[in-house]
């Protein structure tokens, strides 16, 4: 056992199946080969670039190819493909497309993936309450290349994706990168996702501190917040609308299907390398990079934050309160809706069910974690977070590891849980997150070849 600075940190090499119960801030590493390599469908999409309020439409001259939802596959390093992996890479493609069909059941028509030029957003709508000094202090200790002009030399770039029809169908975006001195070349990329109620501005210190690292540093506002709310209720309000409709899956699933958007056109912006493409998140935001890399093998680098729990283990050993409690009105609702005098488990569970079919069964941790393997991905939770119960975790961490050792790249897999801390995001999270990235993102940057002046147009 290695011990890091303070006694804080404990690195276990472990060869054989831990109890989680009995872990604190521990982090699960071996040293075998790494998987090298996968593989996505392609197909041709034309992007429009226009304008925000005008009618004036510039089109791209040819095709573009956009890269959609694609299968996953992998060339082991010195090794052919055994039985095994090729069973547990067909169980993960299962898996995935079963998942992206439940994406498309509530999906209207598609429609073409167009960007609009948007407006920085100097007042952001809260739908809580603001950031703590604390919170702003912890977004400020991300590490930051040291650059005396920062301010001066970043590119800031806002934006809205068209995802779908609808008063949600536009995604928007806020990019952060550094100033290009030269021609492109292409960078890393790292979408951050937002906790419940606040808004893609919230995390502008992590955006600036990634790209200042030479990162290009997304984030955006997830369903029903931000510049997609209209007052402070709105998400609230998303949530009983879905329980009562059936209609959306306002909860982590509708902005899954923005994020396989937003990968859509990552995969094509020329200042991007499409291989190099991770995410992040904290708290709903932590779900949402979760099940965002589960969908979308684009997403090479995972690192949900204080996000993945297994909601089933907390509907059968009764620790689902917390999160319950998180967004109650809906459960209320339903629990009116069903003659309960109170909110028990046969409420949780058909809440479930409704917004978010298969949460609680066949797309929950225990399956859909595994499915990240062989791709980078780190999990970091507080070790007394009642919201994601460690006991939640046993199964998970057990599937995945194994996973992980079947295809050669357990050295791709971590699990750290911060003592003493509950559902609440930490320095030490953001700086462990930080590293991960670059250690699975950061090898030297490539000129780009692409011919697509959609850069140049934004």
């Amino acid at each position: 056992m290695k011990v890091g600075a303070g006694n804080l940190l404990q690195t276990w090499h472990v060869s054989t199946p831990i109890s989680l119960t009995c872990l604190h801030f521990l982090t699960f590493t071996t040293s075998v080969p790494s998987v090298t390599t996968r593989t996505t469908n392609p197909r041709n999409l034309y992007i429009n670039i226009r304008r925000r309020r005008t009618q004036t439409t510039c089109s791209l001259t040819k095709p573009v190819a956009v890269l959609v939802i694609p299968q996953q596959t992998h060339t082991l390093t010195h090794t052919k493909i055994t039985k095994g992996q090729e069973e547990a890479m067909e169980a993960q493609n299962k898996l995935r497309s079963e998942f992206l069909q439940v994406l498309r059941s509530r999906r209207t028509a598609p429609v073409p993936l167009t960007i609009e030029l948007a407006k920085p957003v100097t007042d952001p709508l809260d739908q809580n309450s603001p950031p703590s000094e604390v919170e702003l202090e912890i977004m400020a200790s991300c590490p930051k290349a040291d650059i005396a002009n920062l301010q001066d030399l970043l590119k800031e770039e806002n934006l809205y994706l068209t995802v779908e029809e609808g008063d949600q169908g536009k995604l928007p975006l806020l990019i952060l990168s550094l100033k290009e001195k030269t021609k492109a070349e292409r960078r890393p990329a790292v979408v951050f996702l937002h906790s419940t109620n606040k808004y893609k501005e919230y995390l502008r210190p992590l955006l600036e501190a990634y790209a200042s690292r030479g990162y290009v540093a997304i984030s955006v506002d997830s369903r029903y917040h931000g510049e997609r709310a209209s007052s402070a209720t709105t998400y609230r309000d998303a949530l009983v609308s879905a329980w009562k409709t059936g209609e959306t899956m306002p909860f982590i699933y509708d902005t899954v299907w923005d994020l396989i958007k937003l990968a859509d056109y990552l995969s094509q912006r020329e200042d991007v390398d499409p291989s190099r493409i991770g995410i992040t998140g904290i708290s709903l935001g932590g779900m949402h990079s979760w099940f965002a890399a589960f969908a979308d093998p684009r997403y090479v680098v995972a690192a949900p934050i204080i996000g993945v729990q297994g909601f089933r283990w907390a509907i059968d050993n009764d620790m689902w309160q917390a999160r319950v409690n998180s967004i109650k009105p809906v459960f209320e609702a339903a629990r009116e809706d069903l003659g309960k005098s109170e909110i028990d488990k046969e409420v949780v569970e058909k809440v479930w069910d409704r917004i978010a079919p298969g949460l609680a069964s066949q797309f929950d941790s225990p399956y859909s974690v595994p499915s990240i393997a062989p791709r980078s991905l780190i999990i970091i939770n507080g070790a007394e977070d009642p919201r994601c119960p460690i006991g939640g975790l046993v199964t998970p961490e057990s599937n995945a590891r194994q996973v992980y050792g079947e295809l050669n790249s357990l050295d791709n897999f971590k699990i750290i849980l911060e003592p003493g801390v509950g559902h609440q995001i930490t320095k030490l999270q953001v700086k462990e997150s930080s590293d991960w990235f670059d250690r699975f993102l950061k090898p030297k940057l490539v000129p780009s070849t692409s011919n697509c002046k959609l850069c140049v147009m934004l």
